[in-house]
């Protein structure tokens, strides 16, 4: 059974740091993209950050240079660390799994910054 379970969240304010993790289980992470997407109230999920089974990185621009992706292929484990959190931040935070037509979810860990 796959499961990717994420941790972290939490309420901050503005101008903080939180790390979220997302520990996998039941794939080979390795071998997969993994991202963080979020989704506000009344939003649409949009994609936040990405890291190929290569390394590579890519951000949503509003991100960029705050948010940092990273994955630790011996834990399963991804992380996202966020610096100068914004109230525009605010979201519910899902962790991704994907490699050709596999996809996985995670139940997603709220993250909420205060002005």
């Amino acid at each position: 059974q796959v499961q990717l379970v994420e941790s972290g969240g939490g309420l901050v304010q503005a101008g903080g740091s939180l790390r979220l993790s997302c520990a996998t289980s039941g794939i080979i992470s390795s071998i997969y993209t993994m991202a963080w997407y979020r989704q506000a109230p009344g939003k649409q999920r949009e994609l936040v950050a990405r890291i190929t089974s290569g390394g590579s990185t890519s951000y949503v621009d509003s991100v960029k240079g705050r948010f940092t992706i990273s994955r630790d292929n011996a834990k399963n484990t991804v992380y996202l660390q966020m610096n100068g959190l914004k109230p525009e931040d605010t979201a519910s935070y899902y962790c991704y799994a994907g490699q050709q037509w596999r996809n996985y979810w995670g139940q997603g860990t709220q993250v909420t910054v205060s002005s």
